[in-house]
């Protein structure tokens, strides 16, 4: 059992989302970085999809009522235990009546708190996830608010090495693996999408250019800031799905990427859409940070997959002879 003691908007209980349903409209909602979200469950032992708290809005702090083991991945937001520090992508055990505060990260946006057994909250169309903009799911269909209490689900994973353990963070375990950021500026692979060629004579500008996440930005969608690109003529169009990753151009020429809780169908010019394997990384951008845009293809997204993948398995495969060393 959790009790949260200090939270702000927006910090929701999320697992990896409800990916059924949108032909009737309803979002997929999730965690904004899975890639933090899987290590975190595969530190502890959980089922993979287990819920965890996505906290994007700090400080947070929480009290446990049990004891527990935890595991922090995600952003590094100065997380200490009872006042100790907390390396980041750390996971430990805990005892009940400790607590446990993060705050405003050093880089990134996004922290994650996964638990032993995951958050026990009811599963609402296949899925624990928050949806903010239905009201259900999560804990009421909200966002997580001071005296709530969260309670865990059942877990047979070992227990954790007593001084606990870290790993390394994929943006340096997968450096080969991803575009090199420059300082303030991250790099992510799109594909061109749909109505791409209706944007020809902007489109130097459109890859080459930084595109500032605006602060009116959020778990819906990323708007970005920057010399405005246009399509040479104007189109009707009709709705069409979408997906986290596409980027949509407005009338006013600044793009909006599409993210968890956005709609399900929209109808704005399609130039783009981020690999899924990338999505990660841009979870973590913060609003006033910059992206870059370097074009890509399916072949490569396969490629960036498979070594994702390659990686999770090798986290998987390390993690329990770990514990068998230290005699747990």
């Amino acid at each position: 059992m959790i009790e949260i003691v200090k939270t702000g908007p927006l910090n929701t209980v999320q697992d990896a989302g409800r990916n059924e349903f949108r032909d009737i409209g309803v979002s997929v909602s999730g965690v904004m970085d899975p890639l933090a979200f899987h290590a975190g469950n595969i530190m502890l032992g959980n089922d993979e999809n287990a819920a965890c708290i996505e906290v994007q809005m700090f400080p947070f702090k929480v009290r446990f009522l049990a004891d527990t083991s935890i595991a922090i991945t995600g952003a590094d937001c100065r997380t200490k235990l009872d006042g100790a520090d907390l390396p980041p992508w750390w996971a430990c055990s805990v005892r009940a009546g400790q607590e446990l505060e993060m705050q405003f990260p050093r880089y990134g946006a996004r922290s994650y708190l996964c638990v032993a057994g995951g958050i026990d909250v009811p599963v609402v169309m296949g899925s624990r996830s928050t949806a903010l903009r239905g009201g259900f799911g999560g804990l009421d269909g909200r966002p997580l608010e001071k005296n709530d209490r969260l309670a865990a689900g059942k877990t047979t994973a070992s227990p954790l090495p007593a001084q606990g353990m870290g790993i390394e963070p994929p943006e340096i375990a997968l450096a080969n693996v991803f575009p090199t950021s420059t300082e303030g500026c991250v790099q992510l692979r799109a594909i061109p999408a749909g109505e791409y060629s209706l944007f020809e004579a902007d489109l130097p500008r459109f890859w080459s250019q930084p595109w500032k996440v605006s602060l009116h930005s959020n778990r819906t969608g990323y708007r970005l800031s920057g010399a405005p690109v246009t399509p040479s003529k104007v189109i009707e169009m009709r709705s069409y799905g979408l997906v986290p990753g596409i980027v949509q151009v407005p009338p006013a020429g600044e793009p909006i990427i599409q993210l968890a809780d956005a709609n399900t169908a929209g109808g704005y010019p399609k130039i783009a859409g981020i690999i899924e394997e990338d999505l990660w990384r841009l979870a973590q951008v913060q609003p006033g940070q910059s992206i870059q845009l370097i074009k890509s293809d399916a072949r490569e997204a396969i490629a960036v997959a498979a070594q994702i993948s390659q990686w999770l398995t090798r986290l998987r495969d390390s993690i329990m002879p770990v514990k068998k060393i230290m005699g747990v």
